[in-house]
């Protein structure tokens, strides 16, 4: 049996973040990834992280601003968590070696996003979350943090409501192990592979939050998911850095449109507002073969060239255009979950001790229905840092005990009968492409009864489909079947959640919009939704939500 203080699940930007905090806190701790932590998906952010570094901007300021984007969800103590940390955070980010770019001045150099106030996202050209993600990998490799890389996290163990470890599986040999830990931190992203043409990496696939599920931990918010307004025709990203330098988007009239939806802001509108915008457009008639078009030729070529290489390069290579000479093509793209495990502001689940939640697989809370971009590298840093911290004095104030030898054999059965199922069953392929189809087609920007009735069903269906799947490959050394087939059983599980909790809410708010309910419903629908694996599917429940500065105003922008 392997053994460690405090493991953590998850090598992106908030699980090695709170890999160095646990370690510089004492911790004996080691990483587990299925992948190369610089594969993360945390390498795909483009556009920059958020603090009031402004010498007329306040953290104040962006907890109004995040509060406001939220559509007034969010919880507003953690907000204010998460904002008064914010420059400290950065600038401990700056020390390690982050290479942010800057202004003639030498100061971190920060630029425009939607829903803000002022220009306080910080960034490295176009390449944030790559820079970002390096640093990490940096200081976890100068810690000399253990790191187990491509092994798969089956199992979160739980023992009478305590976190016992994980089991894994190592990719390399087939073989599994029981991984005991006093505390386990779950940073593995997000589950956005629910849908066709995600802007998020392949790998995207909900484990964290599925093994929390099963485990029976409670999901949140998992109606709320966001469609980026500028993505490529296969989902690629386009940052919203394009449109703080200066980018504008034009229909097929040559109209730059969004001041009819947004006439203060504009392109920098709250990405559900833009979005919502430009599925409007397109589905009036004014789009171009689906599409919108972003015009980055006021920027110029030159700032186009230094701080936007990465999208010059994505634009010519996947949609054919120099965006020095042309507008790009872009339409809006699935992109980022509010909802995931229910956690406290240090990570801590409030049903099981000693497991702990960090980055995009949580749900602390402080984007509520709708995420301002920059926020989400920001609740990675400050929240794996807490997360961390908390998690090493869990553990200093608790002993080792062993998993039980139960979770190894009952992960051995389930692969062994997965294994065993005759040639008459379903590839898993073919499942998930049926499942992402059916979520962009019927859960998607725009929701009506009717269709997220169908999809509940649908997905239901799916997944009794699904427990007759089989393995085509059976053999043990670099199995990459047995983790898809089981990463599909949790897009599965987390789909049939994000489908129930949008029939459910009958209201608009945020990134949730309801034709058959147009409006923002505070009087029945200011709560937060809860999602627990019954016998039959989600148990659905509701919890208050936290305000304690700005009560609910009419959103405009």
């Amino acid at each position: 049996m392997i053994a460690h203080e405090v493991l953590i699940i998850g090598a992106g930007l908030a699980g090695m973040r709170a890999a160095i905090a646990a370690h510089d806190a004492g911790a004996d701790v080691a990483l587990v990834s299925k992948v190369h932590p610089v594969r993360s998906h945390t390498c795909c952010a483009q556009g920059g992280i958020n603090a009031a570094l402004g010498d007329d901007d306040s953290w104040e300021a962006h907890l109004f601003d995040t509060v406001k984007g939220s559509d007034y969800l969010g919880d507003q103590d953690a907000i204010e968590v998460m904002c008064k940390a914010a420059p400290g955070d950065i600038r401990a980010l700056e020390h390690m070696g982050c290479p942010f770019s800057r202004f003639e001045n030498g100061r971190i150099a920060q630029r425009p996003f939607g829903g803000a106030g002022f220009p306080r996202t910080a960034y490295a050209a176009d390449i944030s979350g790559f820079v970002l993600l390096h640093t990490m990998y940096e200081q976890v490799l100068r810690r000399g943090i253990r790191l187990y890389q491509e092994w798969y996290v089956t199992r979160l163990v739980l023992d009478d409501g305590v976190a016992r470890g994980v089991v894994a599986i190592d990719l390399l040999t087939g073989k599994l192990h029981a991984m005991a830990a006093k505390a386990v931190v779950i940073a593995t992203g997000p589950a956005s592979r629910i849908y066709q043409s995600s802007s998020n990496s392949v790998d995207c696939t909900g484990d964290g939050m599925g093994m929390a599920y099963r485990a029976g931990l409670p999901l949140m918010d998992m109606e709320f998911v966001q469609f980026h307004p500028t993505g490529l025709r296969n989902g690629v990203l386009i940052t919203e850095g394009c449109r703080g330098e200066g980018g504008i988007l034009l229909n097929s009239d040559g109209e730059r449109f969004m001041k009819r939806y947004a006439p203060t802001k504009g392109e920098l509108a709250s990405r559900d507002v833009v979005s919502r915008a430009e599925a409007t457009e397109i589905a009036e008639g004014r789009g171009i073969d689906g599409f919108i078009m972003l015009d980055l030729r006021p920027i110029g070529p030159e700032r186009i060239r230094t701080n936007l290489l990465q999208v010059r390069e994505l634009s010519m290579d996947i949609a054919g255009v120099d965006p020095c000479e042309a507008p790009i093509p872009i339409r809006p793209t699935p992109h980022y979950f509010m909802g995931g495990v229910r956690a406290g502001v240090d990570g801590r689940s409030p049903v099981a001790e000693g497991a702990y939640f960090a980055g995009e697989v949580s749900c602390i809370s402080v984007h509520g229905a709708n995420r301002l971009g920059g926020n989400s590298l920001l609740d990675a840093v400050v929240f794996g840092r807490r997360s961390g911290e908390a998690a090493a004095a869990h553990a200093a104030a608790h002993e080792q005990l062993p998993l039980p030898e139960s979770a190894v054999r009952d992960q051995e059965a389930e692969i062994a009968e997965l294994a065993g199922r005759d040639g008459d069953g379903e590839r898993q392929a073919t499942i998930r492409e049926e499942l992402q189809k059916l979520m962009f087609a019927k859960v998607g920007i725009w929701r009506e009864k009717g269709a997220l009735a169908e999809a509940v069903d649908e997905v239901r269906a799916l997944k009794e489909r699904y427990a007759r799947v089989r393995l085509g490959h059976a053999g043990a050394v670099f199995n990459t079947e047995l983790p898809q087939v089981l990463e599909t059983g949790n897009l599965l599980d987390l789909a049939e959640c994000v489908a129930m909790g949008a029939l459910d809410r009958e209201e608009s708010r945020g990134s949730h919009a309801r034709t058959d309910f147009p409006e923002r419903d505070d009087e029945v629908w200011m709560k937060h939704s809860l999602f627990t694996r019954g016998d039959d599917g989600p148990v659905c429940d509701t919890a208050p939500v936290t305000i304690t500065r700005y009560e609910p105003e009419v959103r405009t922008y």
